[in-house]
């Protein structure tokens, strides 16, 4: 074989890059790490949520009181909640502490919002309207409590001071609304924050555009803001949607679930059924029954404000 016939490999000149590995081997080398930071949550996941919603649904088959093993008993504890008025009573007064609850709060915390991104963006505000939400919501419950306490609350004093009756707030007419009223005004402030993040997103030139045009201000919002927000929207009805239903420490402070049930909401009756009771097969069937309700509930709202699309594409 001849010099002429034998040819060097082209030296890169200066300049020039050599070629990436590509991306597919990349990704592949990356996959150790990524299992390093994704095992610990996924361990925790899989023992915290995984295996109790697997042995909480055999559970939801048995009669089982602790003190004795599980005993299969098939689809009978569906049977009897379906047959249960305590249940159907639960799951209306959760029902109206969500409609109040959502309601409030999201008009609320979407003013907040509002005034927050046109008024000021101050770090310290944000703080502030955001500090009821870190107190624990055992403690929140308790200073409501006792400030609307019909004998010793300091608002029924102001109320008789100014010459009225006093007013009983944890009472049978008013205790679901005024424990709605509690989380309400812890829960605003996170909400709001959400709300705001979203707000942020919004390019300004949208608003200038419809300056431009003439819209006021209130025709801007509902023509504008709102339809931009609406994946935004979507994620936030969805956590307070399951956030209202799964409400119980207030009620568990304040009232108890009475008078009268009156405010035995759907997690304290199944709280009820398991550790007062001891019909742990029981309670297990009232969970199994509300995750499916509340994964129902979440597939419509997400389907129905179509929350994986958004306008700001065409904006």
């Amino acid at each position: 074989m001849t010099s002429d016939t034998v040819r060097a490999a082209p030296r890169p000149t200066a300049g020039t890059v050599p070629d990436k590995a590509p991306p597919r081997r990349r990704r592949l080398g990356d996959l150790p790490i990524a299992i390093v930071f994704v095992l610990p949550a996924a361990i925790g996941f899989a023992v915290f949520y995984v295996w109790p919603a697997i042995r909480g649904a055999y559970l939801s088959l048995t009669k089982y009181n602790v003190l004795t093993p599980p005993r299969f008993i098939g689809l009978e504890n569906y049977r009897q909640l379906f047959g249960d008025h305590l249940f159907w009573n639960a799951l209306k007064v959760t029902a109206e502490y969500v409609v109040l609850n959502i309601g409030t709060q999201t008009v609320i915390s979407m003013v907040l919002a509002v005034l927050l991104h046109r008024l000021t963006r101050s770090m310290v505000v944000r703080g502030i309207v955001l500090l009821p939400y870190l107190v624990a919501n055992v403690v929140v419950a308790l200073v409501w409590f006792w400030m609307l306490d019909f004998q010793l609350g300091v608002v029924n004093q102001v109320i008789e001071w100014l010459g009225f009756d006093r007013v009983a707030f944890f009472g049978a007419d008013l205790g679901i609304a005024t424990i709605a009223m509690i989380n309400t005004w812890r829960h605003m402030g996170y909400t709001a924050l959400l709300i705001f993040a979203g707000l942020l997103m919004i390019p300004p030139s949208v608003y200038e555009a419809a300056a431009i045009d003439g819209a006021s201000e209130w025709r801007t919002f509902w023509r504008v803001t709102l339809p931009l927000l609406r994946p935004v929207m979507a994620l936030v009805m969805v956590l307070s949607v399951i956030g209202s239903f799964q409400v119980f420490d207030t009620v568990a402070v304040t009232t108890g679930g009475g008078p009268i049930n009156a405010t035995r909401v759907i997690y304290f009756y199944i709280y009820d059924m398991a550790f007062n009771r001891f019909n742990f097969g029981y309670a297990a069937a009232l969970s199994s029954v509300l995750f499916v309700l509340l994964a129902g509930i979440a597939y419509l709202q997400l389907r129905l404000s179509r929350a994986g699309e958004s306008d700001l594409k065409g904006a």
